[in-house]
């Protein structure tokens, strides 16, 4: 088998530099300019702002912010490469606050010098907000330009402060063409596994670029893993096919962390495809929590609240439905409450959507908030006991004793309208019903006999 690790001993005593072939592939062949980064030509483009910046080492402090493997490390070294500042690296894994305070205070000694520094901060969001506090003062004065990397929504995850002296830009997930592109490259470079016999087939890369879900880190590892795994052919040559491939790359690591953005993100748009009646997108959405592991119940909950705010009584069965879905998710739990959910989730999208409940209430909710504290009418307030005539607490005419258990009179001292049906599914059934009662307030009234 192949070894691509073999380097001659230094004859040093002591621990000796570690050679460049120890470090992982995805290390070794990292882009040494603009030009190599591939991916993100929505902000290095020819003539987009960065990269004039870049180019023109007139760089203010940013905040690069995208997801795993997208290039904010490359992108950090790839500026290291072209600044002709100081260069300082901190991360939100390893560093404390007394070794960046160390950092700071030697960026502030170099601009006493006339030099400035860049400080790239990877993994940012691991620094708390009150940590983060420690860079604010060096930033303001210049000592250092803050290049902070996240996975993290920097408008949750960074202090405001920071935020609004940088920058944001916001890198995306390689395309899977971007990704076979670093992967051919690393085939071919001389620090990778260029010069060393290996070569794959193009279903094999394309397998590679699809499942690692334009993450270029976990796309690079895997073909090391296959080039060092992969016994060499009679030629010689290592040869990654399809199947080897396949074995190098398991199952998909879901960037969704339970109380993060990819949390919060995917909830938001099964949510929203439900409510936009997509049952093939809800379900996949569904089916990606479910995979990464989010508790059924949660799921369950929040259609129950979908159930009344997005449909209500446009289908009143389907709150039913919901609550049936998430009693039925806690008792069953995983793997078999995937198929309750999966119901719950196909009926609430194909059912007909009204948010009229949910408008209704918090219309009448803001009224009261805002003043609107009406008092109950003197016909309907409590009468079941002595001397609640006396009160005034009569004159309630009962509904059930008049036609179509109907009767006009006043329940409460306002005419505002709150609830609007819609003409979606058992609403449309409603607002008929409603229409009639409303000809029938508009009615002249018959004077009924004394009681």
């Amino acid at each position: 088998m192949a070894d691509f690790f073999e380097d001659e001993a230094d004859g040093k005593d002591g621990p000796a530099e570690t050679p460049v072939t120890l470090r992982p592939l995805a290390a070794r062949v990292r882009p040494a300019s603009i030009d190599e980064v591939v991916g993100q030509d929505h902000v290095l483009g020819p003539g987009r702002l960065l990269r004039r910046a870049i180019e023109a080492d007139r760089l203010g402090s940013l905040i690069l912010y995208g997801p795993p493997g997208c290039g904010k490390t490359s992108l950090a070294e790839v500026i290291a490469a072209a600044t002709r500042r100081a260069f300082e690296r901190a991360s939100g894994v390893s560093s404390n606050v007394a070794s960046l305070r160390a950092q700071l205070q030697r960026a502030r000694e170099r601009l006493r010098a006339g030099r400035q520094t860049i400080l790239f901060f990877d993994e940012i969001h691991r620094f708390n907000k009150a940590q983060q506090d420690v860079l604010l003062p060096f930033v303001e004065e210049g000592a250092v330009t803050l290049i902070g990397a996240t996975t993290h929504n920097p408008f949750f995850f960074i202090n405001s402060p920071l935020v609004s002296r940088s920058q944001v830009f916001e890198l995306k997930a390689l395309d899977r063409d971007a990704v076979i592109r670093l992967l051919r490259r690393a085939l071919e470079h001389p620090d990778g596994l260029g010069g060393k016999g290996v070569e794959a087939d193009d279903d094999a890369l394309a397998h590679l670029a699809t499942v690692c879900e334009g993450d270029a880190r976990r796309s690079l590892n895997a073909l090391e893993i296959a080039a060092l795994t992969t016994p060499p052919g009679p030629d010689g040559r290592v040869r990654i096919t399809r199947a080897a491939a396949e074995d190098s790359i398991q199952k998909k690591a879901i960037l969704y962390d339970a109380d993060e953005d990819g949390h919060y993100d995917t909830i938001s748009a099964f949510i929203k495809s439900v409510r936009g009646s997509d049952p093939h997108a809800a379900v996949y959405w569904l089916a990606k929590m479910l995979y990464a592991g989010e508790d059924p119940r949660f799921i369950a909950r929040r259609l129950v609240i979908l159930a009344s705010e997005d449909i209500g009584n446009a289908d009143p069965r389907g709150l039913a439905v919901a609550v049936a879905a998430m009693h039925a998710a806690e008792f069953l739990g995983m793997p078999e409450a995937r198929i309750t959910l999966s119901q719950a989730t196909t009926y609430l999208a194909t059912a007909p959507k009204s948010n009229a409940a949910i408008v209704a209430i918090d219309a009448a909710m803001k009224d009261v908030e805002q003043g609107r504290v009406l008092p109950v009418p003197m016909h309907l307030r409590d009468a079941h006991y002595k001397g609640a005539k006396d009160l005034g607490h009569a004159g309630y005419r009962y509904a059930h004793d008049h036609p179509g258990h109907f009767v006009d009179q006043e329940y409460v001292p306002t005419s505002k309208v709150y609830y609007t049906p819609t003409d979606q599914g058992y609403e449309e059934t409603i607002r008929r019903r409603m229409e009639a009662w409303e000809s029938r307030r508009k009615a002249p009234r018959t004077p009924e006999a004394p009681s």
